[in-house]
């Protein structure tokens, strides 16, 4: 007997539990549809296109417009230095005097020369010296004339430009070595060199006026240039062109070495402007999204590409269509494709 009762408590207690596993599915799978159905609420914008100014910022280095290393030729001591670091100079005045020992001796060469050349030339116009004589001589005096014009040159020597005085190396007394003595330059005008994207390439154009320049040295001022060079050829690996910009710079505040940022306006393009809270940046790349709303409520991921920030919103270049609904706020509980109900 109690056997059988085994047997039979058993039974039951498979069958209980055979009837408990049929019922619990359903419910599992009546969890999961209605999981699918689940409306995540958000908050939706729509977005239209519109005239949007082509303002585009380069960044660059104030550069003077003309710059000479004032130095000899060769290794000679120097004399005198006759200006200094933030001096004014004119073209052609004296700013270095070098040892004129060597001088010395090719001006007496030089000197020697010329006697020799008048006395053979009066034997040549006399019969008394050949042609080939003649020749010799008038070679080697214009040989020690060339040789003597050229360490003069190199002995007193002056400024080619006028401009200022932008460095100093030596001191006198000291050798030179092949460093510049002084560096003069030219900032009345300056230039910028801009690299531009080649879709600006025929938007550009010599005489151009640039209104808005600013430097990081004169916070809140913005100055005027105008472009003076465009390159004619483009670089193959960046796609982009150099622009040369010069600026009067009469009262000489800008200076070279400066940063400054130049905006151009390149007229206006019809976009799609987006609010900034529709935009998803993707983790672990500089991709950017928008959630966009189909007529289903459901929303799908779409890859945009970014213009101008304007404000608080974003010109699109691409990704967003004129009237398009995109999502603004809730975007982390989103996926592609997932339902959504629009709340206030």
């Amino acid at each position: 007997m109690n056997k059988n009762l085994f047997l039979l408590a058993s039974s039951a207690l498979v069958m209980l539990a055979s009837c408990s596993g049929e019922k619990t599915q359903p419910n599992a799978g009546a969890i999961r549809i209605e999981a699918d159905t689940v409306a995540v609420p958000v908050r939706v914008a729509k977005v239209v296109a519109q005239d949007v100014p082509q303002l585009v910022e380069f960044t660059a280095n104030v550069e003077a417009n003309k710059s000479n290393d004032i130095a000899p030729q060769s290794p000679v001591r120097i004399t005198e230095i006759k200006a200094e670091v933030g001096d004014r100079v004119s073209q052609g005045q004296v700013l270095v005097i070098m040892d004129n020992t060597n001088l010395a001796n090719a001006k007496t060469q030089l000197d020697n020369a010329k006697v020799e050349f008048a006395r053979i030339d009066e034997l040549y116009k006399v019969g008394g010296a050949s042609k080939s004589q003649w020749d010799a001589q008038k070679t080697n005096l214009d040989v020690l004339q060339t040789s003597y014009n050229n360490m003069l040159e190199n002995t007193t020597l002056r400024s080619p430009i006028t401009g200022v005085v932008t460095a100093r190396n030596y001191d006198a007394g000291d050798l030179y070595s092949g460093k510049a003595v002084l560096i003069v330059q030219q900032i009345q005008p300056v230039k910028l060199l801009i690299n531009v994207n080649e879709q600006y390439f025929s938007l550009i154009r010599e005489g151009m006026q640039i209104d808005n320049i600013t430097f990081d040295a004169y916070p809140g001022e913005t100055f005027s240039g105008r472009v003076s060079i465009v390159y004619p050829t483009l670089d193959a690996a960046s796609r982009t062109f150099p622009v040369e910009i010069k600026i009067t710079n009469a009262d000489n505040r800008v200076r070279p070495g400066m940063f400054a940022r130049v905006m151009i306006n390149f007229g206006t393009k019809r976009h799609v402007v987006v609010p900034d809270q529709s935009v998803v940046k993707q983790t672990g790349s500089g991709d950017r999204y928008v959630y966009t709303v189909g007529s289903d409520n459901r929303v799908s991921y779409d890859l945009i590409t970014l213009g101008r920030r304007i404000d608080n919103t974003y010109e699109i270049l691409s990704g967003v269509e004129d009237g398009a609904t995109v999502v603004v706020f809730g975007q982390n509980r989103l996926a592609n494709g997932k339902l959504i109900t629009v709340v206030e």
